[in-house]
C-alpha cells in the first residue's frame, strides 16, 4: 500500500500538484492526463527523485523521508525518456542496479527474453536508438524484488510486438505480487492489462474513474 499525504509540488510560481490524501492498495493503476498535467512529476515524487512537500508512506510504516533506503529498495522506476551516460554500456548499468536492488542473472535473462532485448547491451548507450533505451530502462525497472514499479509512458517508442510483450510481463509480475502505476497515452484494452483503478490528473488533483 502507498499513502500520499498533503502532497504539494511547485516549480517556481507554477503549482503542479496538490493532493491532500490518497491511499493505493496493492494493484494495477493507470494515471492519465494531458501533457504538462504533472504525471511524470508525481511518479518522480513517488520514486524519491525530487523534493516535495508532504509525505509518502509505504506499507503504513516506511516513510520516504525517515526511511529513504528501505523505501527506495521497494520502489522501481522507469522514466518516460530515459537518459544514461553515453559512454556506459547497458551491461554496466544492469550490473550496478542488480548490485543495489538484488535479483539474479536468471531473472535478468528472463526479462531480456520477454522484451526481446538483443546483444546490444554490451555497447555504449550513446549508440542506442530510442526504443533500445526504452527497453533498457524497463529491464532496470524489473530488477530485484520491488513492491511497486512505476512506469512513465512505458509503451512509447516500442514496436507493437514489444508493447504486447510488456503487457504480458506486467501481468506476470502482478500475479507474483508486484503492484504497478503506469502513465500512458497508449490505449490499453482490458485484455492487455486489467487495471484496478484509473485516475485523471487535472488542475493539480487526482480524480478516480472507472477501471478500464
Amino acid at each position: 500500500m502507498i499513502s500520499l499525504n498533503n502532497i504539494q509540488k511547485s516549480f517556481g510560481n507554477y503549482d503542479v500538484l496538490a493532493i491532500e490524501k490518497l491511499v493505493l492498495p496493492l494493484g494495477l493503476y493507470w494515471l492519465r492526463g494531458k501533457n504538462g498535467s504533472g504525471k511524470s512529476t508525481l511518479l518522480n515524487i513517488l520514486a524519491g527523485l525530487i523534493p516535495f512537500k508532504g509525505d509518502v508512506v509505504l506499507n503504513e510504516n516506511i516513510h520516504i523521508r525517515k526511511h529513504p533506503v528501505a523505501y527506495r529498495k521497494l520502489i522501481n522506476h522507469a522514466a518516460a525518456e530515459p537518459v544514461y551516460p553515453a559512454f556506459l554500456p547497458g551491461t554496466d548499468l544492469v550490473e550496478f542496479v542488480t548490485s543495489i536492488k538484488g535479483g539474479s542473472a536468471d531473472h535478468v535473462d528472463t526479462v531480456k527474453k520477454g522484451l526481446d532485448i538483443g546483444n546490444y547491451l554490451a555497447n555504449p548507450t550513446g549508440s542506442y536508438s530510442s526504443g533500445m533505451l526504452k527497453k533498457l530502462s524497463l529491464l532496470l525497472a524489473f530488477i530485484g524484488n520491488p513492491a511497486w514499479v512505476l512506469l512513465d509512458e512505458p509503451f512509447s517508442t516500442l514496436d507493437q510486438a514489444s508493447q504486447k510483450a510488456l503487457c504480458i510481463l506486467i501481468r506476470e509480475k502482478h500475479e507474483q505480487g508486484i503492484s504497478f502505476i503506469l502513465t500512458s497515452h497508449h490505449d490499453i484494452e482490458p485484455d492487455e492489462i486489467n487495471f484496478t483503478q484509473t485516475f485523471i490528473l487535472k488542475d493539480q488533483k487526482l480524480t478516480e474513474t472507472n477501471p478500464v
